[in-house]
């Protein structure tokens, strides 16, 4: 079983990474360094959200464990 405390630093962890992914797309798409920002902030905070809620879900989950 994993900690709270664990589950949320995974979570901030890979969402830095990912959002910086989004954030270079979104302005390579876009052109505008406002409009990626906007965007990576956006979606660092809900899918931030999301995976503590799935990180917690699997942990209760015997499934697969040893």
């Amino acid at each position: 079983m994993e900690t709270k405390k664990r589950s949320i630093a995974k979570a901030v962890s890979w969402r830095v990474l990912a959002s910086l992914t989004t954030f270079i797309i979104s302005w390579a798409i876009t052109g505008s360094l406002v409009l990626g920002l906007g965007i990576a902030s956006i979606e660092f905070w809900a899918k931030l959200i999301l995976y503590y809620g799935h990180e917690r879900l699997w942990n209760a989950v015997d499934w697969g464990s040893k």
